[in-house]
């Protein structure tokens, strides 16, 4: 089994680096996030249901003037 030296933990300026790479990266991610959230929000917008099942006591029922999840 062959021991190998172990590489000197980072120092002064380097650390910093790795600190403010890691602040960068989590803000792009971050960034990067909301854009996603928003554009699914405009593709998907939220509304209420609506009644998927209509019924009529004969005569004939005309849909367009239906306005439904208001009450009828």
């Amino acid at each position: 089994m062959s021991t190998r030296p172990r590489a000197a933990p980072p120092k002064g300026i380097r650390r910093l680096e790795r600190w403010f790479v890691g602040l960068m990266m989590g803000i792009v991610a971050f960034v990067l996030e909301r854009i996603v959230l928003r554009s699914v929000k405009k593709k998907h917008p939220v509304t209420e249901p609506t009644a998927s099942t209509l019924t009529s006591k004969g005569g004939d029922v005309d849909l367009d003037d239906l306005h439904f999840g208001k009450g009828f």
